[in-house]
């Protein structure tokens, strides 16, 4: 019994070690702020915050080309287009280079290509913005208003209505 005993509190201070160590390497960081980023479209141009417009809101989508609620998410908001003309959609991914046809499908399928308010693209190899944000699932959302400022963050899938309500707090 002492022999089990001993060998769980091992297990508990691996446990605990580890996971001070992993806050220590990535520190959460505030996302009270439009983070920088950089990352490359499916027509291999970079694109950066150079390419935002000043004081309009902005909602980045960190998201996954084969993620079956990512796709569920756009295409839920298919219909609902009409209440994100205002807002600038940053649409970002952890794709690898080599699989920018996985983007183009994406966009292809559910970004609605004719709509300029939408940029996408992957931010392979850095993930700084999975970093900045602390995606642990995608989709992950943020929203943020004219003044750059957080109006609010979905670490998960929200209803459309709910997302709806945020980008207009952020109008």
């Amino acid at each position: 019994m002492k022999k089990i005993l001993v060998f769980l509190s091992l297990i508990i201070i691996a446990g605990c070690s580890q996971a001070q160590d992993a806050a220590v390497k990535n520190p959460s960081p505030s996302i009270q702020n439009i983070p920088a980023f950089h990352i490359l479209s499916k027509d291999s141009v970079y694109i950066t915050n150079a390419n935002l417009k000043k004081g309009k809101a902005v909602m980045f989508v960190y998201f996954s080309p084969d993620c079956s609620h990512c796709q569920r998410l756009m295409y839920e908001l298919k219909p609902h287009i009409t209440d994100f003309k205002n807002i600038q959609i940053v649409l970002v991914t952890f794709t690898q280079i080599n699989m920018l046809k996985m983007l183009k499908e994406f966009h292809r399928d559910y970004v609605f290509a004719a709509q300029p308010n939408v940029l996408m693209g992957t931010e392979y190899p850095d993930y700084k913005i999975q970093r900045y944000y602390s995606v642990a699932t995608t989709p992950y959302i943020a929203i943020y208003g004219r003044n750059g400022k957080l109006v609010e963050a979905f670490d998960k899938s929200p209803k459309v209505p709910e997302l709806i309500a945020a980008v207009k707090k952020a109008e």
